[in-house]
């Protein structure tokens, strides 16, 4: 039986989706930052913060991003002096990333900026309610 547009689930998570990236690309243009950008400079910042200095491979694991345009975006960043690419004295094909001071500034600011949008988004549904359903769609696998 053919579900009509409103009753699809998919069909609202697309809606949905595409209103959240709408708010979060709101926030982050006044910071000079896309969505991805921001994601994976966030992701390397936390990284750095918890002592860690990633290579590309593991950024784009943490952040769920795809290796190729992981490097195509970190090379906008480094072009923006916001990340840092360092070759990692234990292998010296890879390289490890590090926030530069200006990334470190501007990174914080930028996740504020996403949470509130991310609050206001989600405004309407209660995030005890949220968070499990977002978990179960975010790792169907867990």
């Amino acid at each position: 039986m053919a579900l009509s547009p409103g009753e699809s689930p998919g069909f609202l998570l697309w809606h949905a989706t595409l209103r959240w990236q709408r708010e979060v690309s709101s926030a982050l243009t006044p910071l000079g930052l896309t969505h991805v950008q921001f994601v994976l400079l966030a992701c390397a910042w936390w990284l750095n913060g918890q002592g860690e200095h990633p290579n590309q491979l593991a950024l784009a694991r943490q952040a769920g991003t795809d290796v190729k345009m992981t490097s195509q975006v970190l090379r906008a960043l480094e072009q923006k002096g916001l990340v840092e690419r360092e070759v990692d004295p234990a292998d010296t094909r890879a390289k490890r990333l590090r926030v530069t001071a200006a990334g470190a500034e501007l990174a914080p600011r930028a996740v504020a900026a996403v949470e509130e949008a991310d609050a206001r988004f989600f405004r309407t549904v209660p995030l005890d309610e949220a968070m499990p359903l977002l978990r179960r769609l975010a790792r169907p696998e867990e």
